[in-house]
C-alpha cells in the first residue's frame, strides 16, 4: 500500500505552485505523463502515441513509470516530482485509484489540469480520462469464453491488481457478465499477479493443479495473459485462454493456438488523446470528460484484418 508520509511530505512542495503555468503558450508547455510502468509493450505503445502528439502539437512531453506495477510509493514520488516542476498539465495512470488523490487535489488547487489515462481515479479531479471501456471489453471476453467452452464449466481469472481502475473493471466486467448471461459457468478462482508474467505463471499452475477439470482462464493484462499461457504450457494442460492487450508474445501465442484470442486496446490512441486533452485543458479549452479510445476482440482469424492490425503492437 502507499505510504501516507510520502504523499503528505510532497504536499508542502507542491503547495507553493502557482497558477501561471496553466495558460502557457503551446510551444512553452511541459506535460509530464506518469504511467503505471515501463515493463510491458503496452506502455511503450502509449508512450509512442504521446510522443507523436507532442511532436504534432509542439509541446514537451516526458513519460515515466515505476519498474513494477506494484510500486505505488514509487509512482507517488514520481507524481510529486513532476508536479513540483510546475507543468502546464499532467497525465496520470493511477496504480492505486485512491492513493494519489491528495496530490491531485494539490494540482487542482494550483490550476494544473490532470488528465487520467488508462486507469482513472476515484475522484472528479481529472478534467478528462482517456481509456478503454474496460467493463465492456471484459464482458466481451466473458462472452467469447462462454462461446469457446460450450457455455458451461469452470473458469478462473488472473488479474494484474485489485487497486487500479483497470484491474477492478476488467475483473468485474468479466465476472458480472458471466453471472448475468452464462449461469452454467462457475468461476473457481480470481488471483492477482501484479502484471508480472513469472508470478502469474506460478499462480496459474496452482489454479490448474487445484482444478483438474478447469476449462478456461482469462488473463486481464499483458503480463497476466503471458503468465497464464506459460503456466498451462509448463503443466501440459489444454485450457481455453483469453488474454488482454497484445505484444509479441501474446500475438505469437494466438498464432500458435496456445491462446484462443484477446482484447486489444488502442494504446497509441490513449497516449495521443491524453496529450491532446492536456494541451486543450492547459489552454482553458473544453475537453471531453470521458475519452473512449476503443477496443477489439481478436483471434488468429482476425488479427491481420486492417482495423485490428492497426491497434496491435509489438
Amino acid at each position: 500500500m502507499f505510504n501516507r508520509r510520502t504523499v503528505l511530505g510532497a504536499l508542502s512542495a507542491i503547495a507553493l505552485l502557482g497558477s501561471g503555468s496553466t495558460m502557457a503558450m503551446a510551444e512553452d508547455m511541459y506535460i509530464p505523463l506518469i504511467s503505471k510502468g515501463f515493463q510491458h509493450q503496452f506502455w511503450q505503445a502509449v508512450k509512442a502515441g504521446a510522443d507523436k502528439a507532442a511532436a504534432d502539437l509542439g509541446v514537451t512531453v516526458t513519460f515515466e513509470g515505476p519498474d513494477s506495477e506494484s510500486q505505488v510509493d514509487r509512482q507517488i514520488d514520481m507524481l510529486a516530482a513532476a508536479l513540483a516542476k510546475k507543468p502546464a498539465a499532467i497525465g496520470f495512470a493511477a496504480l492505486d485509484s485512491q492513493a494519489a488523490i491528495p496530490l491531485l487535489q494539490q494540482a487542482k488547487d494550483a490550476n494544473i489540469p490532470v488528465v487520467a489515462f488508462d486507469s482513472g481515479v476515484d475522484s472528479d479531479i481529472p478534467v478528462a480520462t482517456a481509456s478503454t471501456d474496460n467493463l465492456a471489453a471484459a464482458a466481451l471476453a466473458a462472452d467469447k469464453m462462454s462461446e469457446l467452452i460450450g457455455g458451461e464449466g469452470k473458469v478462473a481469472l488472473v488479474v494484474h491488481d485489485q487497486t487500479s481502475r483497470t484491474g477492478i473493471d476488467r475483473r468485474d466486467g468479466f465476472v458480472n457478465r458471466i453471472k448475468e448471461a452464462h449461469p452454467k459457468i462457475e468461476i473457481v478462482a480470481i488471483e492477482y499477479g501484479e502484471g508480472d508474467h513469472l508470478k502469474s505463471t506460478e499462480i496459474t499452475k496452482a489454479i490448474l493443479q487445484a482444478n483438474p477439470d478447469l476449462k478456461g482462464m482469462f488473463g486481464a493484462n499483458e503480463g497476466s495473459a503471458i503468465g497464464v499461457v506459460n503456466g498451462a504450457k509448463e503443466l501440459g494442460r489444454k485450457v481455453v485462454i483469453i488474454g488482454y492487450d497484445s505484444g509479441t508474445q501474446q500475438k505469437q501465442a494466438i498464432r500458435d493456438g496456445e491462446m484462443a484470442g484477446a482484447i486489444t486496446q488502442n494504446p497509441v490512441g490513449i497516449g495521443y488523446r491524453t496529450v491532446e486533452a492536456a494541451v486543450k485543458a492547459a489552454k482553458g479549452e473544453a475537453v471531453e470528460k470521458h475519452i473512449d479510445t476503443g477496443f477489439y476482440y481478436y483471434d488468429k482469424s482476425s488479427m491481420d484484418q486492417p482495423e485490428i492490425a492497426a491497434v496491435l503492437y509489438d
